[in-house]
């Protein structure tokens, strides 16, 4: 009934298109958040098959589903609580993102673990800030020197916050590069770019480059994509209603939209409890039986109701919110506009209800 058909071909198009972009830097790509709601393990595969170095993920169990799935590539994950399971992220073999010197100990504590060496370079989030960094430094190289942990990167991430200070962050992260040498470092994978800042700032992509919402065919940035990418998620509803109503009824709650004339309404149960936003209410672009319509009234937990005019339609149409809009259906960035939100928060938010079936 409820269906987010994803297109794996797409998202090795994607990869592959971002690989060339980046010509020889390496690849890191982003299957956070069960890969943007698009399904961790099976686009953790298509993006290997398109050739990526590299996988990445926010906490330890991200990581540990993927190597229980049989995939072997290099993991990186970058978010962990004190008290983490770092032991089971060694036995693994995964990367861990480290963010301070008491990171850094708890580490060395455990033993055995690879590290990659998070600096705040202007995001202000996660990672160690520029005061800090001699003595973060001094303690990665005292442990690697005592065999506690291993070091195999540095990285960062850009705020993308306009040129100028993207500018900024590639001079700081090349000043944290320079500091980390110096205490004694040498990390193998050095990295700061992710989708946006690859495509739009080369000097940002130093030895690898991480594709997140780009490997899912959407743009990082408020306009086009500057190269071709192809959306990789369709969601659609079977319309599990129709009923022709008079002029001057009410639609859903608060009665926001009240028909205009004799009109017919189409059920389609996708609601907020499946990721639909709410926001959206009223706004929302719906594609059925290849024309558009826009939702009528306020989105509920469960389902909407489409105002279809003298369409004929009849239950059991599928209805598409969202695809690849080269097939002439809306796309996600028309419902981040219609909600005020981003096309990231689009697909990431679709929730369990809605079966995901793959096609290649």
């Amino acid at each position: 009934m409820r269906e987010a058909l994803v297109d794996l071909s797409a998202i090795s198009r994607n990869v592959e298109t971002l690989r060339a972009v980046v010509d020889d830097v390496a690849t890191l790509v982003v299957v956070k958040a069960n890969a943007y709601g698009h399904g961790a393990v099976p686009c953790a595969g298509a993006a290997l098959a398109a050739g990526a170095d590299w996988l990445g993920v926010v906490d330890i169990d991200e990581a540990l589903e993927l190597r229980a799935a049989g995939i072997t590539a290099p993991i990186l994950v970058w978010m962990h609580a004190p008290g983490a399971d770092l032991a089971a992220a060694a036995e693994a073999r995964v990367d861990v993102g480290v963010n301070s010197t008491e990171q850094l100990d708890e580490a060395a504590g455990v033993g055995g673990v690879t590290v990659q060496l998070k600096v705040d370079t202007g995001l202000g989030r996660n990672g160690a800030p520029a005061h800090d960094w001699e003595r973060y430094f001094a303690v990665a190289a005292s442990h690697e020197r005592a065999g506690r942990i291993i070091v195999r990167g540095l990285w960062s991430h850009l705020a993308n916050a306009g040129d100028a200070a993207d500018s900024a962050q590639v001079m700081a992260f090349s000043e944290a590069i320079a500091g980390a040498r110096s205490a004694g470092l040498d990390p193998e994978f050095l990295h700061l770019a992710a989708t946006g800042g690859a495509l739009r700032t080369p000097a940002a992509r130093f030895g690898m480059v991480r594709i997140g919402i780009g490997a899912y065919g959407l743009s990082p940035f408020d306009g086009p994509s500057p190269v071709a990418l192809s959306p990789a998620m369709q969601l659609s509803a079977s319309i599990i209603g129709v009923k022709r109503v008079p002029a001057g009824t009410g639609v859903s709650y608060g009665h926001d939209y009240v028909t205009e004339q004799d009109t017919t309404l189409a059920l389609v149960p996708l609601g907020y409890a499946d990721g639909i936003p709410r926001h959206a209410s009223g706004r929302g672009p719906v594609s059925i039986g290849g024309a558009r319509f826009r939702i009528a009234g306020r989105v509920a937990m469960d389902q909407f109701v489409v105002d279809v005019g003298d369409a004929h339609v009849v239950a059991g149409d599928r209805a598409i919110l969202f695809g690849d809009p080269q097939n002439g259906v809306p796309s996600a960035t028309e419902w981040a506009t219609a909600a005020d939100t981003i096309n990231y928060e689009i697909v990431t938010r679709i929730g369990n209800r809605v079966v995901r079936r793959y096609v290649s």
